[in-house]
């Protein structure tokens, strides 16, 4: 009833908003928009203006944005507004200093009444600097489901309606660039597809157009617009790719580039089209790859990723070369653009990382939470163990935890638990953990707040209070929910590691079990695993080795899949006395010692540090009774020949005993 309640009194407030907003709206919107609250089908409301005949009818692109939130009208009736007469132009040519100025008092604004009362405070303004005004509102306004946060922020506002009346009556006289800027601006603020201001902007555009004289980022701009205007299938876009891809991409300069992979990103470059175009981009920025600054490389990259280009990895190579120069000069949304986009296309660089060692323990405590969890996340992806960043960001969770999202608490933990590393100070880091659980539980998706509690207990921390409501039934009905076809073997083997755990670890625990059914009996499976799988040719030259020692290979057992779901790379028994049994013996078993052919894949790219997942599964079987015995591929590499490596060996599991030559 609540959200009913809430939904209905949005639509009412945005209701209030469009009968004020609009130049012209007819009664039948309201009728409509009221049929939203009780129609899960959701239909773009038709508005009549009178329009000249040669105007087709547009209709908003619903990939684009919900039709929910769409702000019908530009602006109020500006008849209402300006005194009789008064439709004379504000657009003036300023001076390139004026037009600098007032730019950087526009990007100085943080709020939209800032810019609203910047606007006020301009009585003359450039073509250029009142689209821009357009598009830094668009800025502010955005809000996560493609609408407004408060549309009643433009309500009414004087300046803003002049303004749009302005871009109107002079449209015929903006440059190109402008008008593309312009009505790329409307189609942000979600204008109304038949309102005056938008159908002039778009004849104007269409009249540039047909004289074939646009260049490449106002053909890139205008391409944008009408999709988020009519969709893909606009005769418009279709005649301005074709102006597009018969130009030279050779002699596309740095902006024009950006401008044409943006393009391409919003959705035109989907599915393959344009493909032979994309590629030709590729080539080219190649070319200019050493050129580019933090904002290309990140726009670039943003527009690759989005478009899910799988033939782009040279290019991306290049940029991530050129990348590590711009480390300290990224803003914090294009570095997390970048990181995005290079953990997609599986790369990494080590002068990267060395960058991103130095940079981020200096703005740990002020970069953007989004950053900051993405860095943790790429160096998770990479098993990257990097006690500067790591200390740094623990640190700075302590202070700072609060203004994170429960998924950033989340993954931030978790790229500690992945490598296994405790930071100095983890007493004061875990008792923030513990705040952050104890002041918002209800706020975390299941399947964060298992990573989470899974993290804790790969670092030996565990938060039994919470554990025990993670084996409840209703969370177990949560978890299924937001799976929705059912839970993958990775969630159900973390909720099976940390029963374990807690069983094993904490044997006071007596709070509720993990049913049975959502336990799994392996932790080994293919694709994301709680277990690496053993390295072949390390395990195949262990195993020779191992027939010389024992004298067959009856003496040990392979791959064995124990009753604790964790799987010994390679398993030897022995009697009382200490003497080896053959694999297939079950009594008198006095000892079982449990082989691990660690190759580099259980542990950190950068350092000799096991891996949470490999460490906790070592541990838990010395808790079982096995002996653990560690073959590490860094010990192994040493060894010259054969020899050698039947003596290490024989020192690592028989360390007390003499060796006899078969």
């Amino acid at each position: 009833m609540v959200a009913r309640f809430m939904m209905a009194r949005t639509l009412t407030m945005r209701l209030h908003f469009l009968s004020h907003l609009d130049y012209q709206i007819i009664p039948s919107l309201k009728a409509c928009a009221g049929k939203r609250l009780s129609s899960p089908c959701l239909r773009t409301p038709t508005v009549c203006f009178p329009t000249c005949s040669s105007l087709s009818t547009r209709g908003v692109c619903t990939t684009e944005r919900d039709p929910m939130f769409l702000v019908a009208g530009s602006v109020r009736p500006y008849q209402e507004l300006l005194p009789s007469g008064s439709g004379l132009s504000l657009l003036h040519h300023l001076t390139s200093d004026e037009d600098h100025a007032f730019m950087k008092r526009l990007t100085s604004c943080t709020s939209s009444q800032q810019v609203l009362r910047l606007l006020r405070s301009y009585p003359l303004l450039s073509g250029a600097a009142a689209a821009s005004i357009l598009h830094r509102l668009a800025d502010f306004e955005h809000d996560a489901t493609c609408g407004l946060w408060k549309p009643q922020i433009l309500l009414s506002d004087a300046g803003l309606n002049k303004l749009c009346q302005t871009l109107e009556h002079d449209s015929d006289r903006l440059e190109d660039e402008v008008l593309v800027k312009a009505l790329l601006g409307c189609t942000r603020l979600y204008l109304d597809p038949q309102s005056r201001l938008v159908l002039r902007l778009v004849f104007e555009s269409q009249k540039r157009l047909n004289l074939e004289r646009l260049s490449v980022e106002a053909l890139c701009g205008l391409s944008r617009a009408l999709f988020a205007l009519e969709g893909p299938n606009s005769s418009m876009i279709k005649q301005a790719m074709c102006q597009l891809q018969n130009k030279d991409t050779a002699q596309w300069n740095m902006a024009e580039l950006v401008a044409a992979y943006c393009m391409l990103a919003t959705g035109l470059g989907e599915d393959g089209c344009y493909l032979e175009l994309l590629n030709e981009m590729n080539s080219q920025s190649l070319r200019l790859v050493q050129q580019m600054g933090p904002g290309a490389i990140s726009e670039i990259l943003g527009a690759l990723f989005k478009l899910r280009h799988k033939q782009a990895l040279p290019l991306v190579i290049a940029l991530c070369k050129q990348a590590v120069h711009h480390v300290q000069n990224f803003a914090d949304s294009e570095l997390t653009v970048v990181l995005s986009a290079l953990m997609h296309y599986g790369h990494s660089d080590h002068f990267l990382v060395e960058a991103l060692e130095r940079h981020v323990p200096k703005v740990a405590f002020t970069t953007d939470a989004e950053t900051v969890t993405k860095v943790m996340q790429f160096f998770r992806r990479w098993r990257i163990l990097s006690p500067p960043v790591f200390n740094t960001v623990a640190e700075s969770f302590v202070y700072r935890a609060e203004e994170y999202s429960t998924w950033q608490v989340s993954q931030q933990i978790a790229a500690l638990g992945v490598l296994g590393y405790l930071p100095p100070d983890a007493g004061r880091l875990f008792r923030k953990v513990e705040s952050i659980l104890h002041a918002r539980f209800s706020q975390f998706q299941p399947r964060a707040l298992l990573d989470l509690l899974y993290a804790c207990t790969l670092l030996q921390r565990y938060p039994l209070n919470f554990v025990s409501k993670v084996f409840s039934p209703y969370f177990m009905q949560q978890l299924q929910g937001e799976e929705g076809s059912g839970i993958d073997h990775r969630v159900l083997a973390q909720l099976t590691q940390l029963y374990m755990t807690v069983k094993l670890e904490c044997p006071f625990y007596d709070g509720p079990r993990l049913s049975q059914k959502f336990r799994v009996k392996s932790f080994l499976a293919s694709g994301q695993s709680l277990e690496t799988p053993v390295e072949p040719n390390f395990y195949n030259a262990v195993k020779s080795a191992l027939v010389d020692l024992l004298g067959a290979q009856s003496y040990f057992a392979s791959k064995v899949l124990t009753p604790y779901c964790y799987t010994l790379d390679i398993e030897i028994k022995l009697d009382e006395e200490g003497y080896v049994l053959p694999a297939s013996h079950t009594d008198e078993v006095h000892k079982r010692i449990a082989l691990c052919i660690d190759g580099s894949k259980r542990f950190a790219a950068n350092a000799e540090t096991l891996l949470g997942k490999e460490a906790i599964k070592q541990r838990h079987l010395r808790i079982l009774g096995y002996e653990v015995v560690q073959i590490s591929y860094y010990e192994f590499e040493k060894l010259k020949d054969k020899k050698e490596v039947v003596e290490y060996l024989h020192k690592k599991i028989f360390p007390h005993s003499y060796r006899l030559s078969w």
